[in-house]
């Protein structure tokens, strides 16, 4: 009788194959959400992957990290394609104060040996909770051609978007103060390796009238553009792990389609009241750690 050619499985092989496939899909389920719900607030994936990856299944701080930012380039390259096909995002105004936040990132970490960024994690949460709040309140109208930014004008930021009623004109205001409170979202980014897109979109929304819709949209085009710099510098020093970033990505994408789809037929009162919801669960993550000094 012919002894079989193939060498028994172990029952312990099967048992790592199956942790191993389970680990794989519940990463995989989790930034499916993260993605989603990027792409739907513009604050991008990386905000619940690091918690998700760190906390929840105990992966080392620095190639969860390394995931989420691989993750948040996701998220800006499948939403973004979608936005920009759609109309809303204005991509002018997301070059323009990028500049600015790539500033304030190398003044961010030029600084972090300076200043104990506990200190700063607990000024930058307390500035959370202020933008909380204020988001929830709607911005006056920019639809009217009266006092108009010179700024702006000048740059052709004005444009428009679409809504159930056809085309809706918008015009850019207080470019100056955007661009420096980009600055200092890119500051706090290099400070504290945390992203800007809350910051990003408040200053969108609040300081220049944009529709809480484009604010979003241009947000999550404009993270891919701060991550993919970082990103290179955590590839460089082997903090990015393609076993545990592929899960990642691919669930992010698929979640980042996802919720570029919803965001479209989704009213703007809800996603003001989950933006503020979820930057006010970050504000007290911040405080918390920078009292405690855990950051």
């Amino acid at each position: 009788m012919q002894k079989s050619i193939v060498p028994p499985v172990n029952f312990s092989d099967r048992i790592v194959l199956m942790s191993t496939l389970l680990f794989t899909a519940l990463i995989w389920l989790g930034s499916l959400a993260a993605g989603f719900f990027g792409a739907l607030t513009g604050l991008g994936g990386g905000v619940v992957i690091v918690p998700l990856l760190a906390i929840g299944f105990g992966v080392n701080i620095r190639y969860a990290i390394g995931a989420s930012l691989l993750s948040v380039i996701a998220t800006s390259s499948g939403a973004a394609s979608a936005y920009v096909k759609e109309g809303y995002s204005n991509i002018r105004i997301g070059m323009f104060l990028e500049v600015a936040t790539t500033l304030g990132a190398l003044v961010g970490a030029f600084l972090a040996q300076k200043i104990p960024t506990s200190t700063i994690s607990i000024i930058f949460g307390v500035l959370l909770i202020y933008s909380a709040l204020i988001s929830i309140k709607p911005p006056r109208p920019s639809t009217s051609d009266a006092n108009r930014d010179r700024i702006a004008t000048y740059l052709k930021m004005n444009s428009s978007f679409p809504t159930a009623e056809g085309r809706k004109e918008y015009f850019v205001h207080h470019v100056p103060a955007g661009f420096a409170m980009m600055f200092g979202a890119g500051t706090v980014s290099g400070l504290l390796g945390i992203g800007a897109g809350v910051v990003k979109v408040v200053a969108m929304d609040k300081l220049m009238r944009v529709p809480f819709k484009v604010s979003t949209t241009t947000s999550n085009f404009m993270i891919g553009v701060t991550a993919a710099a970082s990103a290179g510098v955590y590839l460089n020093r082997g903090f990015i792990d393609p076993g545990l970033s592929m899960p990642v990505v691919l669930g992010v994408l698929a979640g980042a389609y996802l919720g570029s789809k919803a965001l479209i037929k989704a009213r703007t009162s809800v996603l003001r009241h989950i933006f503020s919801l979820v930057i006010f669960i970050l504000a007290i993550e911040m405080i918390y750690k920078g009292a405690t000094g855990k950051l």
